[in-house]
């Protein structure tokens, strides 16, 4: 058979057909690339983004309120912020505080608005709570008091009153490395109460998350989160959301939990009126009971309290007006292509299986302005067993040791800005977001093993993508 040459200028034809055939696919807009940027992903709350890398980015509130609603804001982020005093106080409203308490304010535990962390070295629990418990459940399902003790610890007291003790935190240094020889260090705490009769008690430690952005979630439909939701794992993907049923003190029954660590509220009313009294001592009209035992009443019966209830309906509204208007800083280096590559790993390692990404919400109870906004939270708000490293051993309605409710993501990258520090998961154990990866077990176990391995590269790519967010 003869062979024929072919022409140097056909080939350089043919070539230069092909490469503006390619360059011409990659401009055309039906073309996709599996990181391409998705029009504006970046206003994480939707119409309702705000724009703000300082400090000061969680403590904004939504665009578009009237003069009237503005007003109730800044009435509502007032008490947020004020110290509350023991009574009695001249100051009309403002006290009332303890018997047993854990912080003066509410922006104590949520400094900006941000998020809460463990306490260092000679540090008390600043932003960090203990929720007790014995085995069993109350008559609602929840939590069942340890004797003595109530439901939560009181690591400070008012004069007269005597508090529960503190808590000593000690952390084990937990060594690994990556398949591709990468070390890495993890520290695991232990946790040593002062007072001996908390020894048999079931505890867990929680830091105050950050508040701006959680009104939303009051907006998202019941449907719509339990779509999420594959508790038998029917699918076969090894994840099975499961909701939390809790008690609703304002409906008198048991609804869809969706506030919390745990899942364990059932709205952002309820959060505020919870914080109040069990973390400033301030009762409401909703919590009319102080979290103390039939023997803490007895002997802290003759101390003064700020009234009956302590805080108005009318305060406890504007701070939980000013608590469900706070909305969520836009993202950051949103359309960088290597944050772009790490957003398409993060959803290739599964990680979106729990961490959904965009969500619409439906009609708020209260807040219309909340109403059909197309969100990106980066969570389910369902509740995952993330295996025994996580475990605290306590019970929360249907939540067990090891399951927490899938945390948002969302203005996470600017949280070292705004509270100072990068520590995460609800035990503030975490450093930094590789290590909340690396804590993940359970259902989140495959995630955990796409993620480490990755080329170190990949990893980069998909932690910058986290701190875009």
């Amino acid at each position: 058979m003869k062979l024929t040459k072919t022409p140097l200028l056909f080939v350089s034809f043919l070539l230069f057909s092909a490469t503006s055939f390619l360059v011409s696919c990659r401009k055309d807009k039906a073309f996709k690339s599996p990181w391409e940027y998705e029009e504006g992903e970046e206003n994480v709350a939707g119409i309702l983004t705000v724009y703000d890398e300082s400090e000061n980015a969680y403590n904004h509130a939504i665009p578009g309120l009237s003069s009237s609603d503005e007003t109730k804001f800044v009435v509502g982020n007032s008490f947020n912020k004020m110290n509350w005093v023991i009574a009695p106080s001249s100051a009309t409203g403002t006290d009332g505080l303890g018997p047993l308490f854990n912080a003066k304010s509410c922006s104590g535990c949520h400094l900006r608005d941000g998020r809460g962390k463990p306490p260092e070295d000679g540090e008390g629990l600043i932003s960090m709570v203990f929720k007790l418990s014995s085995p069993g459940t109350n008559i609602h399902g929840g939590p069942l008091p340890v004797t003595n003790f109530g439901n939560q610890l009181g690591n400070n007291a008012i004069p007269g009153a005597t508090s529960e003790g503190g808590v000593t935190i000690l952390y084990t240094n937990v060594s690994g490395s990556y398949p591709d020889g990468t070390p890495y260090n993890l520290r695991r705490p232990g946790y040593t109460f002062d007072n001996s009769g908390l020894s048999g008690a079931l505890f867990s430690p929680r830091v105050a998350p950050k508040m701006a952005g959680t009104g939303f979630f009051d907006a998202i439909p019941a449907s719509t989160i339990l779509s999420f939701a594959d508790e038998n794992d029917l699918n076969g993907d090894g994840i099975s959301g499961k909701p939390n049923y809790v008690w609703d003190f304002t409906e008198n029954k048991t609804v869809l939990g969706r506030i919390g660590w745990k899942a364990n509220t059932p709205s952002i009313r309820q959060q505020v009126a919870g914080a109040f009294v069990n973390d400033i001592g301030i009762t409401s009209s909703l919590f009319p009971s102080e979290d103390l035992s039939a023997t803490q009443v007895t002997a802290f019966g003759s101390l003064p309290n700020g009234g009956t209830p302590e805080i108005s309906d009318d305060i406890r509204e504007k701070v939980y007006f000013y608590t469900s208007t706070l909305s969520v800083p836009s993202r950051r280096n949103f359309k960088d292509e290597e944050v772009l590559q790490g957003k398409y790993l993060f959803e290739k390692s599964g990680c979106t299986n729990c961490h959904i990404p965009k969500i619409q919400t439906g009609l708020h109870p209260d807040i219309a302005y909340l109403n059909n906004i197309t969100i990106r939270p980066y969570s389910d708000l369902l509740l995952h067993d993330m295996g025994t490293g996580l475990e605290d051993g306590m019970q929360d309605y249907l939540a067990t040791g090891s399951e927490w409710r899938t945390a948002p993501l969302w203005g996470m990258g600017i949280q070292a800005t705004v509270s100072g520090h990068t520590t995460l998961l609800h035990d503030g154990r975490a450093r930094n977001p590789e290590e909340a990866i690396l804590w993940h077990g359970g259902e989140a176990l495959n995630s955990k093993n796409s993620f480490m391995n990755l080329k170190k590269e990949d990893r980069d790519k998909l932690l910058k993508f986290l701190y875009s967010l």
